[in-house]
């Protein structure tokens, strides 16, 4: 067994786990593979071990190694997820790349997505981001300003507004961090009550992991406990 394949066995462990712990059902959690950074052999490897969902942050990285992966691939079928900033003039490609988009914090993005995917490919799966934290340094809608930019996104046409995400200040204490995805996870049964058909929390990464499944993650971003530590040039 390669070094990917086991890296994801042991992380599907810790998702089981906790599930269990939680009394959820582990169908109930994606596991997003978060492959920036690393070659398209690293994503063809993973998929070969059963991974189908992986995120990306960097959009020309991205594309290249979409391209990389359908040539050495061709017949599995990934889902592509972008997880990065989004700048004015990236929204086109990115609305006809991927099948995700969990970073959508201002209305002007999201008009930009919904006017540039490609009709043929179908509605457009959007996460909000949520500075959920209020870090000064944090990309994010506000959790003041969330139910409007709600609101407005989900009447866009070609974007299906599927739920919230968030990256909370770093900590390795799981309480605090099962506080800060609790505080996602109240906005979002907020917005479901004011009757917006929200179905996913993109929460959770390789440090927080357990904490966020605990708390209701149905979508987790894993990277480095799958891949390995990155090396950023």
């Amino acid at each position: 067994m390669s070094t990917i394949a086991a890296n994801l066995q042991a992380v599907e462990a810790t998702i089981h786990a906790a599930c269990a712990l939680a009394g959820r059902r582990s169908s109930e959690v994606l596991l997003l593979a978060v492959s920036k950074t690393f070659p398209a052999q690293a994503v063809v490897e993973a998929a070969a071990a059963g991974q189908r969902a992986f995120g990306e942050n960097y959009l020309q990285e991205a594309l290249d190694k979409m391209q990389e992966v359908a040539r050495l691939q061709p017949d599995v079928p990934v889902d592509w997820h972008f997880i990065g900033p989004i700048q004015s003039n990236k929204t086109r490609p990115i609305a006809a790349s991927f099948q995700w988009v969990h970073t959508v914090e201002r209305l002007k993005i999201a008009q930009r997505l919904s006017e540039q995917r490609p009709p043929e490919l179908g509605p457009l799966d959007i996460c909000l981001q949520v500075n959920i934290s209020g870090e000064a340094s944090k990309s994010g809608a506000s959790q003041a300003e969330l139910p409007q930019l709600a609101r407005q996104v989900a009447q866009l046409p070609n974007l299906r507004l599927r739920g919230l995400m968030a990256i909370p200040e770093a900590s390795t204490d799981e309480a605090r961090q099962r506080a800060a995805f609790a505080r996602l996870r109240a906005l979002f049964d907020a917005l479901r009550a004011d009757g917006l058909p929200l179905d996913t929390l993109s929460m959770g990464m390789s440090g927080d992991l357990r904490a966020a499944v605990l708390e209701g993650a149905t979508i987790v971003r894993v990277g480095s406990a799958i891949f390995g530590a990155r090396h950023y040039e």
